[in-house]
């Protein structure tokens, strides 16, 4: 193969990822900003996956489940992120946040449902953003995170207990027994 093939073929590699990544950017940032919690840390975590998928681009043959394998890639990057000693979740700030306050639709983007979700360990936090926030099946986060769907379900319903057990009963006033509806 020659100079001006290798080239060609690099060009053509380097266009059909950019339209890949041009047309997809917005809804895996948005799955970013929901696993790492902050616009920072998401814009990292997506940069990360892309440069990752970039380097594999040649090997992934199936080109509809990119969006599953860029998907794996940022959970399993965010789950290391929550490994190393140097990543914490506290930020300094001036001002003392708000009351809870009785949230509508959470779209990931603020609210107190959301501030209870970032306190889930890293796997159920993930299991919680793919299948509440992502809209995946049990079967498709089980192929995501390589994992039985029967763990899906029951990092699922302990991450659904958690959260049940730190939201304040305002939240879910269904569950008070005086439902007046």
């Amino acid at each position: 193969m020659g100079a001006q093939d290798r080239r060609g073929d690099l060009s053509d590699k380097d266009a059909d990822f950019s339209a890949y990544m041009s047309a997809r950017q917005p809804a895996l940032y948005r799955t970013a900003y929901l696993l790492a919690g902050d616009h920072a840390g998401a814009e990292d975590l997506l940069q990360t996956a892309f440069a990752k998928l970039y380097l594999s681009w040649d090997r992934i043959r199936d080109r509809e489940a990119l969006d599953g394998y860029v998907r794996r890639i940022m959970v399993n990057e965010n789950n290391s992120l929550w490994r190393r000693a140097w990543k914490r979740r506290e930020h300094a700030t001036d001002t003392m946040p708000e009351t809870g306050a009785l949230d509508t639709y959470d779209d990931g983007m603020g609210g107190v449902l959301w501030s209870f979700v970032q306190t889930l360990p890293p796997k159920q936090r993930s299991v919680v953003v793919l299948r509440y926030y992502e809209q995946l099946s049990e079967a498709e986060i089980a192929d995501v995170l390589g994992i039985s769907v029967g763990t899906v379900k029951s990092q699922a319903s302990r991450a659904l207990a958690a959260l049940r057990a730190r939201a304040p009963h305002s939240l879910h006033p269904h569950e008070s027994g005086d439902d007046s509806r």
